[in-house]
């Protein structure tokens, strides 16, 4: 906007969308930065969005705008469960999905398996408004392992079965790139309980299309219902793609008073993104993701 003092180059955090596209946030102040065996890492306060990390360049997750994020890939699924009790975090580290997993009151049991411990760390140190405590919970067993080691070898040995598995993961390139595998796919839906399901983030359809497009029709061949949804996400830059697969559950099937008459019956609070109209709103598709996901 014109009139405004624009800061320089070099006080800004940029991320690339794609080839063509990215979007930039003010520094502010860096608060760590290091790099694991995995990964680099940042963690800045930053004017936007407070206290934000980063991973290999790649904004992760910020105090002010998580819950965009986290109460829509949760609270999607587990309303839409009757009564989820047990669930499989595969990344998630910095303990949002676990929150908001926690806020329903028949949560019994929530494995997290984070690859780098460094981000557990973090968490701890510097996202306390991100896992409001959750990663203390007594219900939470945090595994520091490989999440492709733990779906395909670890929990099949121990005869696991979870209600809800959530992929909290990177995005599908480098080490990420075979949990989003069809093969990953399937082997988690083999982790599943009867009425299970799955629930991830896909990518941004305006700038990555053939990610979402792939992403879909991966889950399609192998749950009997995939559900897209599509929200805008700040720290993201973009609208932004989620999924719920299952082969029983539909979240599309529930009306927003059901939506509000589950969250009142399980005495959930704290939401201050996700309703009974949000949770329907996002599956109302306009036709250009209609025809991208046909």
């Amino acid at each position: 906007m014109s009139g405004q003092n624009h800061p320089a180059a070099e006080d800004l955090l940029l991320e690339w969308l794609n080839d063509d596209a990215g979007f930039f946030y003010r520094r502010g102040t860096l608060l760590e930065e290091g790099a694991s065996p995995y990964q680099q890492y940042e963690v800045w306060d930053t004017p936007q969005f407070g206290k934000l990390f980063r991973l290999d360049d790649c904004f992760m997750t910020s105090e002010r705008d998580e819950f965009y994020y986290h109460e829509n890939l949760i609270h999607v699924p587990a309303i839409t469960h009757t009564a989820p009790r047990s669930a499989l975090i595969i990344g998630g580290g910095d303990g949002g999905s676990a929150e908001e997993l926690f806020k329903h009151p028949g949560m019994d049991r929530v494995v997290l398996v984070e690859l780098d411990a460094k981000v557990i760390d973090i968490a701890r140190q510097h996202l306390q408004a991100v896992h409001h405590g959750s990663l203390d919970d007594p219900r939470l067993e945090v595994r520091i392992e490989d999440g492709l080691r733990y779906v395909r070898e670890v929990a099949p040995a121990a005869g696991e079965r979870f209600d809800l598995i959530v992929l909290d993961l990177t995005d599908p390139v480098g080490p990420a790139e075979e949990l989003y595998s069809r093969q990953f796919f399937a082997e988690c839906k083999a982790l599943l309980n009867e009425g299970g399901a799955i629930t991830l983030h896909i990518g941004a359809p305006v700038f990555q299309p053939e990610r979402v497009r792939e992403l879909v029709g991966r889950l399609r061949d192998c749950f009997a219902r995939v559900s897209p949804y599509f929200l805008y996400i700040p720290l993201y830059g973009s609208l932004w793609g989620m999924a719920c697969a299952s082969d029983t559950l539909d979240p599309k099937a529930l009306s927003a008073d059901e939506v509000e008459r589950r969250i009142a019956a399980r005495q959930i609070g704290r939401l201050q993104h996700y309703n009974g109209a949000i949770h329907c709103a996002q599956f109302a598709l306009p036709n250009h993701l209609r025809r991208l996901l046909a």
